[in-house]
């Protein structure tokens, strides 16, 4: 089992939006002691769907329960799970309502035996760090490949996506299901790091800065400056912006204060 200890934190901004459609949550299993699940929505038209993400993974997360170790596969499905049942009441409270509500989610779960699994839908995003640098960021590279292969759609026509609502990938989307892409990582250690974003974030900084805003300060201080500075660089224009940071650390005494998976 990988000793390390956990510390970890979220933060919101409105941007110029009328409202904060953005959710983000840091969470322990109420039957899993010592896995942390991090997730994060940005809601379309309205919160309505990205509180109904955060309502429907806590509900998922207490009722998992890991067992002697549940691997990397078992945790992926666990992310799935928290897509395919919001997903599911996402399109049935737009059937009473009558108006469509979208979401994007990304996941990440950590456990104690040093796993790290995540996924995520749409545009927002995770980073992985390792001793200061980025090594891994999410990406639509795999739900392109798999419109390629599933619709038989020209590379050009899956990479713009976005532009249509027949392939837009997204929870809540009527017209199609959403596609997870799915990252691990084994051998977690003190100097690894996440961070969970929406584009109201990332879309202003370089994969560098953000591994160095993350390493060198403590997740509040680091959250403090990456909005702050998001904010600047966006001129006044900038959306609803949201992150969490979680950092494995060295325990402060190796048995004491280094219980696996602590939240710090």
């Amino acid at each position: 089992m990988t000793t390390f200890k956990i510390e970890a934190g979220t933060a919101q901004h409105i941007g110029n939006r009328p409202q904060q459609n953005d959710r983000v949550a840091l969470l322990t299993g109420a039957r899993a002691p010592g896995y942390v699940l991090a997730v994060l929505s940005d809601g379309s038209g309205g919160a309505a769907a990205s509180d109904q993400l955060l309502h429907t993974a806590r509900q998922v997360f207490d009722e998992f329960k890991p067992g002697e170790g549940p691997g990397r596969e078992r945790l992926a499905r666990l992310l799935r799970d928290i897509v395919d049942e919001t997903h599911l009441v996402i399109k049935m409270n737009a059937v009473a309502s009558q108006a469509e509500a979208h979401a994007s989610f990304v996941g990440l779960v950590l456990s104690p035996h040093g796993e790290a699994v995540w996924g995520h839908v749409g545009d927002s995003r995770l980073y992985r760090f390792q001793d200061g640098k980025c090594v891994a960021r999410s990406n639509d590279a795999a739900y392109v490949q798999h419109l390629v292969a599933s619709e038989r759609l020209p590379e050009e026509a899956a990479r713009n996506h976005r532009k249509s609502k027949l392939l837009l990938n997204v929870l809540g989307n009527s017209r199609k299901h959403p596609f997870v892409t799915i990252g691990s990582h084994e051998g977690l250690a003190p100097g690894d790091g996440f961070l969970l974003c929406s584009d109201g974030l990332w879309h202003f900084f370089t994969d560098a800065e953000l591994a160095a805003a993350t390493s060198r300060a403590t997740p509040r201080q680091a959250s403090e400056m990456l909005i702050n500075k998001a904010q600047e660089r966006s001129q006044g224009k900038g959306g609803n912006c949201s992150l969490a940071i979680v950092k494995l650390v060295q325990p402060l005494q190796a048995g004491a204060a280094g219980k696996p998976g602590r939240v710090g």
